[in-house]
């Protein structure tokens, strides 16, 4: 049997119903092709022989056709190896940069629900990173968000009050539930006050509109959420924002990321993001139906299912979370698995680890409540036959986890 790029079948194995884009998406032809012949140019972009202009041609090619599709110079592009690393730059780099050169600015503000990226790493600052000798470590400040995951205006403006804020960060979308933020408003507070503005937007691209340039000083995106490969990611970073050396060598981009440039991903990151920003509109119109039906179906087979986003919230329509009372989501996922359903409970960069989530403690949500959480997420493959594996597992998935999750509650 001959399979389609994007399909999820083997010669040997059934149709899967992929439902876990949120975590990674299928690779995209285009982004493959372009990788590909991108490998066939031999030398270093940065050698000045005939070998090395040409590879340089093609690295120039694909990143003035990034910052195209963007919207923004190409001198704000810094090419990371994913939305990790871009993160780990703008609330570590920058807080430090910034402070070394105005010490008063020693305190970072994230969201209660962003990203272990961006929520570990400014945690990471406050025990003893410091800017300069002598200086103060970085306070972190945690945002509260309300019951639909958006930052408290009033709680926001508090922080940032003393003007002792470098960097606030608040993802557009939240990797779990989907509840997105409003940058624009944000970004009016953060300019009041002297503060540089930083959106994880990994999980925004294709799926709502990006901000609008010059809303945010920094932005961290990734390739293998829009369809290019796993290793690729950008920070969208104004020249004028400050970096500490957080890693020495060459001096390549901007002298914040040395090291070889990578031409070969990306070629694949162009490719994917055109493709990705080209059939957004469109796309953006059939995930929301899908996620209608998704959520339609639930309501049906599990009647006291509690969606953590109500309709009216800001929310993006690929992911769908749900909160199923009683099941054991660990239960949930292996037998949906069994079904040929892939799905999560919530942020595979905390996979394998039992813990509560810490997205739906912020929103007020109860560890025993949150046992029950399931995260589907549609992507640009998704189907309605998709949607129908899902729903049609779901029954009987639900009430085996259901018997697992009352074996395992306290006595």
């Amino acid at each position: 049997m001959v399979t389609a790029p994007h399909d999820t079948r083997t010669a040997d194995a059934p149709r899967r119903a992929y439902l876990d884009h949120a975590a990674t998406t299928v690779l995209r032809p285009a982004a493959r092709q372009a990788l590909l012949e991108a490998s066939a140019v031999a030398g270093n972009p940065s050698s000045v022989h005939t070998s090395g202009r040409r590879a340089r041609a093609v690295l120039d090619d694909a990143l003035e056709e990034i910052a195209a599709l963007l919207g923004v110079p190409r001198s704000w592009l810094i090419m990371t190896s994913g939305g990790t690393e871009a993160d780990n730059l703008a609330l570590r780099a920058v807080p430090l940069g910034v402070a070394a050169a105005d010490p008063s600015r020693g305190a970072v503000a994230v969201a209660a629900t962003d990203h272990p990226a961006v929520l570990a790493t400014a945690r990471s600052l406050a025990p003893g990173a410091t800017a300069a000798p002598g200086s103060a470590p970085i306070q972190v400040r945690e945002l509260a968000v309300d019951a639909r995951g958006a930052l408290i205006k009033d709680g926001v403006r508090e922080a940032l009050a003393d003007r002792a804020v470098s960097v606030l960060s608040a993802a557009l979308v939240n990797n779990e539930t989907g509840a997105v933020q409003d940058i624009a408003g944000l970004s009016a507070m953060a300019r009041e006050h002297g503060t540089l503005l930083h959106t994880d937007a990994v999980q925004a691209v294709g799926n709502v509109p990006l901000p609008a340039p010059g809303t945010v000083d920094l932005m961290s995106l990734s390739g293998h959420k829009i369809g290019a490969p796993v290793g690729v990611g950008v920070l969208v970073a104004d020249p004028d924002v400050p970096f500490a050396a957080t890693s020495t060598g060459g001096g390549q981009q901007r002298g914040v990321r040395s090291g070889t440039l990578d031409l070969l991903h990306a070629a694949a990151f162009a490719a994917a993001l055109r493709e990705t920003l080209t059939e957004a509109e469109r796309k953006r119109e059939q995930t929301a139906q899908l996620a209608a039906e998704l959520r339609e179906g639930i309501a049906r087979i599990v009647p006291d299912a509690r969606f953590t986003l109500p309709e009216g919230a800001m929310r993006a329509e690929h992911i769908v979370h749900v909160v199923l009372p009683g099941a054991d989501s660990d239960a949930l996922l292996f037998l949906l698995d069994e079904r040929g359903v892939d799905c999560s409970a919530g942020s595979a960069c905390s996979a394998g680890v039992h813990r509560a989530s810490s997205v739906l403690a912020a929103m007020g949500i109860s560890d025993a409540d949150a046992r029950g959480a399931l995260r589907l997420s549609l992507g640009w493959t998704s189907t309605r036959e998709d949607v129908q594996m899902l729903l049609a597992a779901l029954p009987d998935a639900v009430e085996r986890a259901r018997a697992v999750g009352a074996l395992s509650l306290p006595h």
